[in-house]
């Protein structure tokens, strides 16, 4: 028996999505609020993960 894939999966929602990078570690974990934003900053991968998830539907 398997994990059951229903709508409420990770791409459905873009926090998991965040969160799974957070833990590959290609994220970090906390913003350092720096101008502008570096590439491993949560906020912008919040918000690629919400534009990627509105582009889709």
């Amino acid at each position: 028996m398997g994990k059951k894939h229903g709508a409420k999966g990770a791409d459905a929602d873009p926090k998991a999505t965040v969160r799974k990078l957070i833990k590959a570690g290609k994220v970090k974990k906390k913003c350092c609020k720096s101008k502008p934003r570096c590439k491993k900053c949560p906020v912008l991968a919040l918000k690629k993960a919400k534009g990627e998830l509105a582009k889709a539907a």
